[in-house]
């Protein structure tokens, strides 16, 4: 077995050259195809999306400060100068490992080797229902809802009359307090007390209150308790209310509920659990209670030589523990996993994979963030620059790198955040709740401390939206009116109904298990 450092058979291709065939564009996938580039291979990246995302970064998406496009690459443009490598757009549903073939949604792909980096979806721990009420954040498009939802809360606040109901417009909730659930609190903070503190007149967004839920007994678990105890401190300071030990119970379109007691608030983050790609369950080898593939010590799968899983997707065990879900040990798992593909094309035998752990940091707000370096621990100030360093060293891009700093820089110096604009469907999720004309508003600011008593709340009040008279229609073009009646999605809190989206079903605040920890 290659796990036992024994030969792999001399491999016999038809050109002369194995067909390497990577899944997944993220860290994993994209620095195995790197690895590879000057090999004698063939290399085909598949993934479903056509970029590479820095997730590192996606919380500041998310949150307004950064575009789509300055954390994300076209995976065909990262790898355009190796002329060994296809890059192919497709959705990979299963493996015929017997086969030796890659099963797509209208096809599939022969390989020789076969290394899947999928990575992790959202888990709401056997309560999928929640998902509609509580987006994750895995992807762009996940960022952008985020973002749409959070604008829209305080453009619905702006417009609703009845004080209650604004004070749940203004209550933001992040469940998990894991690297992503720190940072996505830190930010929201952020918003509400300088970003748009002076834009609306009915409402003092400076006053949203922003909660952070964890189940566990201090937030970022996974770091020392010395650094957990500075980041709950720096939080704080920032008007985030910290909640340890709440395990949540329910999640719908008003309220989150903490066993009795219910939290209001329009808006609700996910941070809190991922599972695996659905991919794994195809290989027929065992997994995890998240279905992470039980790897062996060189990263291939059991009973195999020439299918290797890493990154998110596999569950790897040293020194008694799992190793973080970060990019970190996705990025040298895979070029492990290279390397020993490299080995077996010299009838070399495969060699065990260690995780080199190089730290780990999160950030919090403006000069705000802790590092845990191994043989250094920082927090403030001097934490957060060596975190802007890297981040902006670890991008992929010199556009990229001069655009983000760029863009931190001003957002530095004016307290402004860009890219705050409400795309998709925003009317509907405003009108379901806004106020009729002629209604002034009944109160200019909610300055009350708490709204999470357990106490019923009023029935919402579906008020007419005020709409602009349409132009007439362009000559031969078909009149709004005269349409077909279509009946529209059902809505939850004004929100269209989506389908849930897709590193282990860790606890509220896995350990460590969070893509988007910073790669140090």
């Amino acid at each position: 077995m290659p796990g036992d450092a024994s030969l792999p058979p001399p491999p016999t291709f038809p050109d002369g050259r194995a067909h390497v065939v990577i899944v997944g564009g993220g860290f994993g996938g994209l620095y195995a195809a790197r690895a590879l580039g000057r090999a004698p291979v063939r290399v085909t990246v598949i993934d479903r999306k056509n970029h590479h995302v820095f997730q590192p970064l996606l919380y500041q998406v998310a949150t307004a400060a950064l575009n789509p496009s300055d954390i994300a690459s076209p995976i065909r443009r990262i790898l355009r100068r190796q002329q060994n490598t296809t890059v192919l757009l497709a959705e990979a549903t299963g493996v015929d490992v017997p086969g030796k073939r890659l099963l797509l949604a209208d096809g599939g792909v022969p390989y020789d080797y076969l290394l899947l980096a999928t990575g992790v979806t959202h888990s709401y721990f056997g309560h999928d229902d929640w998902a509609r009420h509580a987006p994750g954040l895995k992807n762009l498009e996940d960022a952008l809802e985020i973002r749409r939802r959070v604008l829209v809360a305080y453009e619905a606040a702006e417009r609703e009359p009845d004080r209650d109901r604004r004070r749940e417009w203004l209550t933001f909730v992040v469940v998990g307090a894991g690297p992503t659930g720190v940072e996505l609190a830190g930010a929201l903070a952020e918003i509400s007390r300088h970003a748009l503190a002076r834009d609306f007149r009915n409402i003092d967004p400076t006053q949203a209150r922003i909660l952070l839920l964890e189940g566990t007994a201090r937030v970022l678990p996974s770091y020392p308790p010395a650094l957990s105890e500075k980041a709950a401190g720096q939080l704080a300071r920032l008007g985030v209310e910290v909640r340890t030990a709440a395990q949540v119970t329910g999640i719908d379109n008003r309220t989150v509920a903490l066993g009795k007691e219910r939290l209001f608030a329009r808006t609700v983050l996910w941070a809190a659990g991922v599972t695996a790609s659905p991919l794994a369950r195809t290989l027929g080898v065992p997994l995890d209670r998240a279905g992470r593939v039980h790897v062996r010590p060189d990263l291939t799968i059991p009973g195999r030589d020439d299918v290797f899983v890493v990154g998110d997707l596999a569950s790897f065990e040293q020194d008694g523990r799992p190793l973080p879900g970060m990019a970190p040990p996705a990025i040298q798992e895979a070029q492990h996993a290279a390397r020993n593909i490299l080995r077996a094309l010299d009838s070399k035998p495969y060699l065990p994979f260690q995780y080199v752990h190089r730290g780990s940091m999160a950030t919090i707000g403006r000069a705000a963030a802790v590092a845990d370096l191994g043989f250094l621990t920082l927090s403030g100030l001097t934490a957060w620059l060596v975190w802007l360093l890297i981040h902006i060293l670890w991008l992929i891009g010199f556009r990229n790198r001069l655009v983000v700093l760029i863009g931190w820089a001003w957002a530095y110096i004016k307290w402004e955040r860009g890219a705050r604009l409400i795309t998709g469907i925003a009317a509907p999720l405003v009108s379901s709740f806004s106020p009729s004309p002629q209604s002034p508003p009944t109160d200019a600011a909610d300055t009350s401390p708490g709204a999470s008593a357990a106490v019923p709340a009023p029935p919402p009040t579906v008020l007419p939206a005020v709409q602009a008279e349409a132009p007439p229609p362009a000559s031969g073009a078909r009149h709004p009116e005269s349409a077909p009646s279509v009946p529209p999605p059902r809505s939850t809190a004004g929100f269209p109904e989506e389908p849930p989206s897709r590193r282990t079903v860790d606890p509220p605040s896995p350990m460590g298990g969070d893509p988007t920890a910073a790669p140090v």
